[in-house]
């Protein structure tokens, strides 16, 4: 598939891009971090729509390990860490997650396994179901019994329902999302005639689900939130707030929504929220909100 044919199956998507990306003519009155994050944008968007067709087909599955008898299990160490699960956001594929898969693997992260879902999927509950076939598959291959979730925007939003719907918290330790509207988002009303925009809109029926008691839900989550996130209406909305959820807000400050899965100052800050925790002295991060969140500069 060329370029040209992405951006033209991209067409319809228009309003949504409108958002994420302000109109030219009124960058003059803008505030030099946001003109920064606009041309970060855009840069990310042109190499994005160049790797996009690299991640349409479903990564290839790699063959299940022998299995260590009891002479040879004491000479094979276990990684000791679950496997890295990444689940792309709307109208996109798992190319997004090039650099942060990278960075995770450089960082002994060694087991992850990017998913797609279909760009005809139209119901956020029927995606949460076939993530939860997906995980047990991998918790199978790899010999886990649970794994970690990075989820960018309605990624984050199909893995959440996941958990807390379908007893996904018996296999996600940790869940960290990016950019994803937990209370929905009124962006881009024009787009309202796909379904899984009605499903992401403030009081649709899978928003008020995800607000009913999850009592004694087991999974851990960390929230990105970005203040200049453009898709996101009001930005609060990407923050995780539910009294049975064991939750932590990460405020981003000077980036959007599309650099959210790609920034290395936030993949470090995903790295640490799959350690369990944040340390005040990463590279390009620092300890900053009331609720021991993390700002990435």
């Amino acid at each position: 598939m060329k370029v040209t044919q992405v951006t033209r199956a991209l067409l319809p998507f228009h309003p949504l891009y409108r958002h994420l990306l302000p109109i030219p003519s009124s960058l003059a009155g803008l505030s030099l971090a946001l003109l920064k994050a606009t041309a970060l944008e855009i840069a990310i968007l042109a190499g994005h729509l160049i790797l996009y067709p690299s991640g349409i087909i479903q990564e290839r599955r790699t063959p299940a390990p022998r299995m260590p008898t009891p002479e040879d299990a004491a000479q094979l160490p276990r990684e000791g860490k679950p496997p890295v699960v990444l689940l792309h956001g709307f109208i996109d594929n798992r190319s997004v997650f090039l650099l942060l898969r990278r960075s995770l693997a450089q960082h002994g992260r060694h087991q992850v396994v990017s998913l797609n879902y279909s760009p005809l999927t139209c119901d956020i509950r029927t995606a949460a179901k076939l993530l939860g076939r997906h995980i047990e598959e991998i918790c199978e291959r790899t010999d886990s019994d649970q794994v970690d979730i990075v989820g960018h925007s309605l990624g984050g939003l199909i893995a959440r329902y996941y958990v807390q719907r379908l007893a996904g918290d018996t296999r996600v330790r940790t869940l960290v999302t990016l950019g994803t509207p937990h209370s929905g988002t009124r962006v881009a009303p024009l787009a309202n005639a796909h379904p899984i925009v009605r499903q992401m809109r403030p009081g649709s029926a899978v928003i008020e689900e995800l607000a009913l008691p999850a009592p004694g839900c087991r999974t851990r989550f960390v929230s990105f939130w970005s203040d200049l996130d453009h898709l996101m209406d009001p930005l609060e909305t990407a923050c995780l707030e539910h009294p049975d959820l064991l939750a932590q807000n990460v405020r981003v400050s000077g980036i959007g929504h599309l650099a959210l899965p790609v920034h290395p100052a936030v993949a470090s800050g995903i790295r640490q929220a799959l350690e369990g925790g944040y340390h005040s002295n990463t590279e390009g991060a620092q300890s900053a909100t009331p609720n021991g969140g993390l700002t990435v500069a």
